[in-house]
């Protein structure tokens, strides 16, 4: 514990020093993550048998595994709990083969094991140990990891004369600074008997994250997922996996294994992974966005949504709009939104599979994650969430920002879906960008809550009575009179029908009319369109719209699987917001 303390209270530290695989600047954060798990664990399963404990810590560091040195710890883990398992309390000898095991194991989990890493250093603390045993039987745990410590720390500081990434930044492997951190800890709780842990570098070097180096991954997603199963064949999954991606790591034994591979196909991932076993814990991080701000702090805050809302790509990257994925499952397959399932995907899947989707929120696990990395990087965070009244999202967000460390995280309930959550989103962007602080933020976002107005035209509610949200009566009765019943969201955030367009034919025109009736003539407004795979009649939609002389911008976008799923495909969405000029 007092170990897992030291590391956590130096996570920025590895943050700040973190350039290989990827310069993304989250090794800190992943590592803290990981441990965590482990530590919340040892406090609920608390064994006086050695072997029970230590399998314990293995099993919460695999599931609680995150980023690539967070997998190859669980690896680690899981060698000390394999070769202990029976035994009830560790002599130094067993303590020493159970290293001398873990770092072993540790090594096999990686595709393309590199020196001047975590395994490096893993392996010299081991035989460090192992040859303090040899001379000196009577060795005791105490001086076995001094002993150990001194190797590693060397071992550590020669990483730059391994790496060339890392000569060229300045800095040691992050992964193995984290090592290093934890057995620092300890050490230190031995001699002193005290759990306060040290406190972090005040003085952070300064990392060059040049691109174009070899510590850039080629591939766009750290995906990584837990598989569970049983008699479940690591080296076969490695060696199909190798194929999709870099940085591959596959932790674990016979009965479950943890995947982390960079990859630009996270479905293709998750696929493989799933013939395999039963897969959760699903996550894909955009390392190309999180490179952006690696290594560096912006004053100001973090603005993030997650995927119910629909923002145009091109619109959120220009902005620096983080999102969480919602996840989307069809029967025992599960998908994060819009990055192992693109909604074009989605609505196929949608037509094709005779299970009906469903979504879910992120875990707080998730946002407690992204929440922990943004504020290592960002002076404040700003989530703006899918209404309260139709999701759980909120309720996790909160969860997690409750727990977050250090950076006040702050989540607002947008009371709305969709588009209309999405330009609310690119509202509280252009705020921060701007220079607005966080409270600033919440509170201008908060203004144009009311002006912020969303109406959705849904031709088919098959799939709304698939999922239960409509009766087939009312199915029924829409058919037969040839109606589009119309949605919105109301000022208290639910969503209910506001109305009908009469006949199904000229669809686009007949909706564009019903959202002129809504126009103010001597309002200024901005427009986003949405579209359940009809791009077509969604831009003939925003054409007809933007005729309307007070619409000053546009934007088209397609509806993800948040709406879509009860919308169903050939729904249509508009969003107006007034235009209020961030000054």
């Amino acid at each position: 514990a007092a170990g897992i303390q030291h590391v956590v209270a130096r996570r920025d530290y590895l943050n700040a020093i973190n350039v290989f695989p990827v310069p993304d600047g989250d090794t800190g954060t992943n590592i803290a993550f990981t441990l965590h798990a482990v530590l919340h664990a040892m406090t609920e399963n608390m064994h006086r048998h050695a072997g029970r404990m230590l399998d314990v810590v293995a099993a919460a560091a695999l599931d609680g595994a995150r980023g690539n040195s967070g997998a190859i710890l669980a690896q680690f883990f899981q060698g000390l709990g394999e070769k202990t398992a029976a035994l009830h309390d560790l002599s130094a000898a067993h303590f020493v083969a159970a290293v001398n095991h873990g770092a072993a194991a540790a090594r096999t989990a990686l595709a393309q094991p590199m020196e001047g890493t975590l395994l490096t250093v893993l392996a010299d603390f081991a035989a460090a140990l192992q040859g303090h045993l040899a001379q000196h039987h009577a060795a005791d745990i105490s001086s076995l990891l001094n002993t150990g410590l001194a190797r590693a720390k060397t071992s550590l500081a020669n990483t730059p004369n391994q790496l060339q990434v890392l000569k060229q930044a300045g800095v040691v492997d992050a992964g193995a600074q984290g090592f290093v951190d934890l057995v620092q800890g300890i050490v230190d709780f031995l001699q002193a008997g005290s759990m306060e842990a040290l406190p972090a570098d005040t003085i952070l070097p300064m990392v060059s994250h040049e691109r174009g180096t070899e510590a850039d991954s080629h591939y766009r997603y750290c995906t990584e997922c837990l598989i569970s199963g049983d008699n479940l064949e690591r080296t076969v999954l490695s060696r199909e996996l190798a194929e999709l991606g870099d940085s591959l790591v596959v932790a674990g034994g016979a009965r479950k294994l943890r995947v982390h591979i960079h990859a630009d196909g996270p479905d293709a991932v998750f696929r493989i992974a799933a013939r395999y076993g039963q897969i959760s814990g699903e996550k894909a991080d955009d390392m190309r966005r999180q490179a952006r701000v690696a290594g560096r702090r912006l004053a100001r805050p973090a603005i993030i949504t997650d995927s119910g809302a629909d923002i145009p790509e091109a619109l959120r990257e220009r902005l620096d709009i983080h999102m969480l994925p919602v996840r989307v499952h069809f029967g025992e397959h599960a998908y994060l939104d819009k990055v192992s399932l693109t909604p074009a995907d989605f609505y196929r899947e949608l037509r094709l599979n005779p299970l009906h989707p469903k979504t879910s929120q992120p875990p707080p696990g998730d946002f407690r994650r992204e929440f922990n990395f943004l504020a290592s990087h960002y002076d404040a965070v700003v989530y703006i969430g899918l209404t309260s009244k139709v999701s759980g999202t909120v309720q996790a967000a909160v969860a997690a920002a409750n727990r977050a460390d250090g950076t006040p995280v702050t989540v607002l309930d947008s009371g709305s879906v969709s588009a209309g959550q999405g330009l609310l989103a690119v509202y509280a962007a252009e705020c921060a960008l701007a220079g607005y602080d966080a409270a600033a933020i919440v509170q201008a976002v908060k203004a144009m809550l009311p002006r912020t107005r969303i109406w959705g035209a849904i031709p088919d509610l098959s799939y709304a009575v698939r999922g239960g949200r409509v009766r087939r009566s009312t199915k029924l009765l829409a058919d037969l009179l040839h109606l589009t019943p119309v949605l919105t969201a109301t000022p208290d955030g639910h969503v209910t029908s506001c109305g009908v367009l009469w006949g199904r034919n000229r669809r686009a025109e007949k909706f564009a009319r019903f959202v002129t009736r809504h126009v103010n003539a001597h309002t200024r407004y901005r427009l986003l369109v949405g579209h359940c795979d009809c791009a077509e009649d969604a831009e003939r939609l925003r054409t007809l719209l933007i005729r309307i002389p007070n619409i000053e911008s546009s934007w088209l976008t397609e509806v993800g699987p948040a709406l879509g799923t009860h919308a169903g495909p050939g729904a249509l969405v508009v969003s107006l917001q007034v235009n209020q000029p961030v000054t």
